[in-house]
């Protein structure tokens, strides 16, 4: 691989915010962004990049070749916390394997959005759709982890106390804050279309960069603060939250290089198969699977793969796409 790609994306400013954000803690700078910011820079980044999915969905339409994106999104956010279950139940009891699962079956949004700059800055296109098939890969590995619990989990001694309220977890799963968020905005770019992005995109889009490079300087802080907990988890996890984001990515690159998708389209769906959550899923394991240990499943997706993905992963998947693609 050229390492001028892994160069162009690390030298990116809001990339380079991230690892400034994670030095302050190493050298024990009193650095720190003021608690409120951080959430608004979150739904800042979750309505614009919902706004400008749906107006570009508003352009292309539904055709087939935004169905076979969304569809294999589906099909991407079911398969991967299936497999990575039965990977990880190897090493780890039930609930702490099903909280790991579900956790690399989601996505990451920033994640996602700081592989759009990526694309803009290489000069490669992709769909607005992607943006709901981000949307549609959120919710799937809560669901298959709440299944799980109760299939391979259920203690029959103590029913009552087990008991599984399923309307909540559905809830959290389908209307959770940025799964709530993106489609709001996604359906307002749709139904507005260009007069609407237009009218709102000196905001939404002209400073993009500037409110990602202040959200990546805290979550780099963030970051660096739960790398401490990884003494808990082992070699064996700390190589699963390496490897297994390749994993996912490359069976992602070899379903849309046999469904021929988009270059750009096709980087994005690696990047999210590769990518793991850190809001929505372990939110929803707190609530619904409270016996596994969030020391264990929020470092591994915020503290390795979050910085393995915005720094070599992204080169690396895009380098597997220019030798696939072309």
């Amino acid at each position: 691989m050229n390492i001028d790609i892994i160069l162009q994306n690390i030298l990116n400013p809001p990339i380079l915010f991230f690892f400034l954000g994670m030095l302050a803690v190493f050298l024990k700078s009193d650095l720190s962004i003021p608690q409120p910011l951080p959430k608004l820079f979150s739904l800042y980044l979750l309505i614009a990049i919902g706004l400008h999915g749906g107006y570009e969905l508003s352009k292309s339409g539904l055709d087939i070749n935004v169905l076979k994106a969304l569809l294999l999104a589906i099909f991407m956010a079911t398969l991967v916390p299936i497999y990575s279950y039965f990977i990880l139940k190897r090493k780890l009891d039930t609930y702490n394997a099903i909280a790991v699962a579900a956790t690399y079956g989601s996505i990451s949004a920033v994640t996602f959005i700081t592989g759009i700059t990526y694309l803009q800055t290489m000069g490669v296109e992709y769909g607005g759709y992607m943006v709901a098939a981000m949307t549609l890969m959120e919710s799937p590995a809560i669901v298959i982890g709440l299944v799980f619990a109760a299939v391979f989990a259920k203690d029959k001694n103590s029913d009552k106390e087990n008991k599984t309220d399923w309307k909540e977890i559905l809830r959290e799963a389908f209307l959770n804050p940025s799964v709530y968020l993106l489609i709001g905005a996604l359906v307002i770019g749709i139904l507005t279309g260009e007069k609407g992005w237009t009218s709102m995109e000196p905001l939404f889009g002209t400073l993009f960069k500037g409110f990602l490079a202040f959200f990546l300087l805290d979550m780099g802080l963030v970051a660096a603060r739960k790398i401490y907990e990884l003494r808990k988890v082992g070699f064996f996890l700390i190589a699963f939250a390496l490897v297994m984001p390749i994993i996912n990515a490359s069976v992602a690159l070899t379903l849309a290089y046999f469904f021929q998708l988009s270059k750009g389209d096709a980087f994005l769906l690696a990047l999210l198969s590769g990518s793991a959550s850190y809001i929505a899923v372990p939110a929803a394991m707190r609530l619904s699977v409270p016996q596994a240990n969030p020391g264990i499943y929020l470092p591994l997706s915020l503290a390795i793969t979050f910085p393995f993905n915005i720094s070599l992963g992204i080169p690396l998947y895009y380098f597997f796409i220019n030798t696939l693609w072309g």
